[in-house]
């Protein structure tokens, strides 16, 4: 479910904002300027203002890379994203990165043809998402599809002749046009109920209409387009490719020689809400025979099949518990002549989030979360060997051709920029050598002072060594004392980590003055699979025994964080642990803010979508052990409450649903405690929209100023 130092002075212009205006051809940026501005510290209008850069796709020689470059657009309340390319053929790094694409709608999942000679992307310019293709010769942007339905996502196949792409259609439909017609008349239909007989009736924030993402296969014509209809590769398969609400083309993968296709699917029927089988499938590119599974001898999750560039090898992420999304994903290699399977660094206690092959085949790059850090690292394939190449700070993603690696990293001072990365470089306890390549917001930025940071751990529960961090006000003066907000992650199985991030940022509060505590208590992720399985069944124990005794342990160690002023917040668990405090820590804090936390757990399991996960953490169905579900459940508790409490709901969360919040705010209300709700109508587990987040963080600020500077 996942409910998962620096101080900048005078700073360069970024070059994305001083890029020249449309004209014919790829737009060149400007030479970076030096700009001064008075210190200040970081407010929710530089965060939502901010440039944020995606993950570099490198050419098939290594020589450029495309990334995506997602710009505010205040007055219209939305990002807006183009597609942008940098030359890493200048060793010297005064190259300057190329806007590619601009247009009204957004352009994005760039993918570059075998040759190098063209960039083939996602837009919705015609008015729907379809593929297009821009030469780099010269020349418009051309459309490559032309379907009557929304692609999804695609992959280009490595013969530069096929497209593998998802839509969302009918399994009944017999074409595309059907399931168009299908929808234009239930859009003219004046009623609007809808009838279901299993779940999901919704999912994260969006109502069941019948429709499955299905996976096909399109051949590209001799003018470079799709002029026949796809072949559906998926559609006798009762289950979404790629998987929602997350999925992406990072779930299908063509051979090397583009004559097959894997992807990974769930196939549970009625039992999909509360199953994590998934799959991993293979099926001609050509399509005209049914899917193969490939793993049905494992019950847990399989994904993120990738063939070996010699196309002999097949490697995938796997899980072992069945029902249990958090557990570890470890390595599976497969030989792809035999079906022999072998698990890949095995004792090497870090669950993969993504992976790719290294272009020689002899090794596996993965990132995973460690100790605070989400690092990239270099598995071996032949004995398992682990590497780390980065140090520490987040990588967000990757991309490596030839001898050429280029990373997304950030950390808790820093929004993501993209670098060079030198693995040769790596040693033991030395990460490889970073050069930064983008520098994005730098002159949106220049004179803001950030908070400084620090890790720390301490004893917690059971004697266990528990991590956490702390932050300074951007002003912070010697001797001074500040106000603390606590701050706790979701998930629950995710960590508060060195990373950036856009919904929960320390360095918002460091700029209104504030010092910040968060800690990864027992259930987070990057500490080995013992201690993230360790939260299941002990929501309310060990994890408020970690927060208890990290926050005394950090007031003791750093002076400077006013523990007599502090107020929590958290949203998800992190609300959820919010609620618990309300009954279970009453003394603990001067306000506390709630978003979107459960507040019942019987009404949780019953309302929520992924049942699977309220089922894993408390032990199976509540009709079945309604003790287990009963033990921690905050509702219990509401007699206690008397912190005042800040809720903030988005009425499209379905995971944690809206009558939790109502909830939680009619307990307060009634017995008298100061509260205030926050109500989103149109936002779901996270608040995306910039007005929203605007609203969001003032009036969250304004809460802890009233109790807390007061």
């Amino acid at each position: 479910m996942n409910l998962r130092l620096l101080t900048l002075g005078a700073a360069l212009v970024t070059s994305q904002a001083l890029a020249a205006g449309a004209a014919a051809g790829p737009a060149t940026a400007a030479a970076p300027v030096v700009a001064a501005a008075t210190a200040r510290g970081f407010t929710v209008e530089d965060m939502v203002g901010m440039e944020r850069v995606g993950s570099p796709v490198l050419s098939p020689d290594g020589s450029r890379m495309v990334y995506t470059v997602r710009a505010a657009e205040l007055d219209k309340n939305r990002g807006h994203t183009e597609i942008w390319m940098l030359d890493l053929r200048d060793k010297a790094g005064k190259a300057l990165p190329q806007r590619l694409t601009q247009s009204e709608a957004n352009d994005s999942d760039p993918e570059w043809s075998p040759a190098g000679d063209a960039i083939y992307f996602l837009s919705g310019r015609s008015g729907s998402s379809q593929v297009w293709r821009l030469p780099l010769g010269g020349g418009e942007a051309s459309r490559v599809t032309d379907l009557p339905l929304d692609v999804d996502n695609f992959r280009l196949s490595p013969k530069g002749d096929r497209l593998a792409l998802s839509l969302a259609v009918f399994r009944d439909c017999a074409d595309l046009a059907c399931t168009k017609g299908r929808l234009d008349e239930r859009a003219k239909n004046k009623a609007t109920g809808r009838i279901y007989d299993q779940m999901f009736v919704r999912h994260w924030d969006t109502w069941a209409d019948g429709r499955r993402s299905v996976l096909y296969s399109a051949r590209l014509d001799a003018s470079g387009i799709v002029s026949t209809a796809p072949v559906s590769l998926s559609g006798t398969l009762d289950g979404d490719v790629p998987s929602k609400p997350y999925g992406d083309h990072d779930e299908y993968h063509f051979s090397p020689d583009g004559n097959t296709i894997v992807f990974s699917a769930r196939v549970a029927g009625k039992a999909e809400s509360w199953s994590t089988n998934f799959d991993v499938y293979q099926v001609p590119a050509a399509g005209g025979e049914a899917p193969r599974n490939l793993t049905a001898d494992n019950p847990a999750w399989d994904t993120r099949a990738i063939y070996a560039p010699d196309g002999r090898t097949l490697a995938y992420l796997a899980m072992t518990r069945a029902g249990f999304e958090a557990d570890r994903f470890h390595v599976v290699l497969m030989d792809v002549a035999s079906g022999k399977k072998r698990t890949l660094a095995d004792g090497w206690d870090r669950s993969v989030a993504d992976f790719i092959w290294a272009p020689d085949g002899k090794s596996l790059l993965a990132s995973a979360d460690d100790m605070g850090q989400h690092k990239l690292f270099s598995i071996a394939v032949a004995d398992g060997k682990v590497t780390p190449l980065s140090g520490n700070g987040w990588i967000n993603g990757y991309d490596m051709q030839g001898k050429t690696l280029v990373v997304s990293h950030s950390s808790l001072s820093s929004g993501a920029q993209l670098f060079r990365l030198d693995p040769a470089s790596a040693k033991p306890g030395q990460p490889g050598q970073q050069n930064q390549l983008t520098h994005l917001n730098e002159a949106a930025l220049a004179g803001v002072h950030f908070g400084e940071y620090e890790q720390f751990s301490f004893a917690g529960a059971n004697g266990d060594t528990v991590y956490g961090y702390v932050m300074k006000p951007w002003n912070a003066k010697p001797g001074a004392k500040y106000p603390v907000a606590f701050l706790v992650h979701g998930g629950p199985q995710g960590s508060f980590g060195n990373e950036w991030g856009y919904r929960w940022n320390p360095q918002t509060y460091a700029g209104a003055g504030y010092a910040s505590v968060f800690i990864d208590f027992h259930g987070s992720t990057g500490y080995g699979q013992a201690f993230t399985d360790s939260i299941s069944g002990d929501w309310g124990g060990k994890p408020l025994e970690d927060l208890k005794k990290g926050l005394e342990a950090a007031a003791k160690k750093f002076p400077w964080l006013d523990r007599e002023r502090s107020c929590a917040l958290g949203a998800s668990y992190g609300g959820y642990m919010m609620n618990w405090i309300q009954g279970n820590w009453p003394d603990g804090f001067k306000c506390i803010v709630n978003h979107d936390g459960v507040f019942d757990t019987r009404g949780m399991y019953y309302a929520s979508e992924e049942i699977w996960f309220t089922e894993w953490e408390n032990g199976g169905p509540y009709y079945k052990v309604p003790e287990k579900h009963e033990k921690f459940n905050p509702a219990n508790f509401v007699s206690r409450w008397k912190t005042p409490m800040l809720i903030v709901q988005g009425e499209l969360d379905f995971r944690i649903p809206t009558t939790q919040g109502l909830g939680a705010f009619t307990a307060l209300q009634r017995q008298g405690v100061d509260s205030k709700l926050l109500v989103f109508p149109d936002e779901n587990h996270w608040v995306l929209k910039p007005a929203n987040s605007i609203l969001w963080h003032h009036t969250v600020t304004d809460w802890l100023d009233h109790y807390l500077k007061q």
